[in-house]
């Protein structure tokens, strides 16, 4: 049986590549169907060519993501191996050649597939931009460290952050405390992404500066956002009125992104989603973009996008 060795600059280096981590290198060997051993600095291969070809691509792609900063995690070490396994490292390859890299202070944050870098590409050039797609998928974070991204920039001088709060019926008036305080278990995702790359203390003083506005879509009404980044996440949750009336919002000198889960619609049955519609009736406008992910686009445990794709699976019975 045909063998092969990889050798890297440096014993330190491969053991980062692979995390220091033997299930690391026993998934290798399950997915690509090659035996490895690994001494120092060098990685031993024994298997088929195909299997061969695929594990010394695989780990020559692993190093160009770790030198542009992303495919840092376990999880994001098994994203690659699946790719390669299936035969798309083309994808990988695509997003490794074109890097897109924002950086907010002291935080790089790059996109962790092409779907991923498709979609902030397009918000980064556009100034109406839907992302749809399942849970874990990174829309909501990618739009919000785009926004933050515009405001350091000085291209707008607030951050207007709406969702529909569905579960209250929009009635938030039960709830304790004010309105930041009733709010925040619906923006809690959008909170986490301005504390990721910020840090708290500066996420809360943008907040209680006003630079950064939370607002429940229904204060949205009658206002005109100008030098403004709008973002309306979880926006399967709006009716066709809501919808309408947060895209009229658009003022002049202003970014909107709208992000949001046809999967996980919380309307009465009765009501069609407003993503809904819009996707259907807007999607030949001139000016905005739709962008949609799928389950191969899940960032999170690998087991979500097996999950999301079961589920899929399922409905299309």
């Amino acid at each position: 049986m045909p063998d092969r060795s990889i050798e890297f600059e440096s014993e330190r280096q491969f053991h980062r590549l692979y995390g220091e981590d033997p299930e690391n290198l026993l998934a290798v060997e399950k997915s690509l169907a090659v035996k490895v051993v690994a001494r120092g600095n060098i990685l031993q291969l024994e298997g088929e060519k195909l299997g061969l070809d695929r594990c010394e691509e695989f780990f020559a792609l692993l190093e160009s993501a770790k030198a542009q900063g992303f495919a840092n995690g376990k999880y994001d070490f098994l994203r690659f191996l699946e790719k390669v396994e299936s035969g798309k490292s083309q994808e990988l390859k695509d997003l490794l050649n074109r890097p897109l890299r924002l950086q907010i202070r002291k935080k790089s944050v790059v996109p962790r597939n092409l779907g991923q870098r498709k979609f902030l590409d397009l918000i980064l050039k556009n100034d109406l931009v839907f992302g749809i797609g399942p849970a874990g998928t990174g829309k909501t974070f990618l739009a919000m460290i785009a926004a933050l991204h515009a405001l350091l920039e000085g291209e707008i001088e607030r951050i207007v952050l709406a969702r529909p709060a569905v579960e209250a019926g929009e009635a938030l008036g039960f709830l304790p405390g004010d309105l930041e305080e009733k709010l925040l278990p619906y923006l809690r995702p959008l909170y986490d992404a301005m504390d990721e790359v910020l840090g708290p203390v500066e996420a809360r003083k943008l907040v209680e500066t006003g630079v950064v506005e939370i607002a429940p879509l229904a204060y949205m009404r009658g206002r005109t956002l100008s030098k403004c980044f709008a973002l309306l996440d979880e926006a399967q949750n709006t009716t066709r009125s809501q919808m309408m009336m947060f895209l009229t919002r658009l003022g002049e000198g202003s970014k909107m992104v709208v992000t949001g889960d046809l999967t996980q619609v919380d309307l009465p049955v009765k009501h069609e989603s407003g993503l809904v519609e819009a996707k259907r009736i807007l999607s030949r406008v001139g000016g905005l973009h739709f962008h949609e992910f799928d389950h191969g686009d899940v960032v999170r445990h690998p087991l979500v996008g097996r999950i999301i794709a079961a589920y899929g699976a399922k409905d299309s019975q």
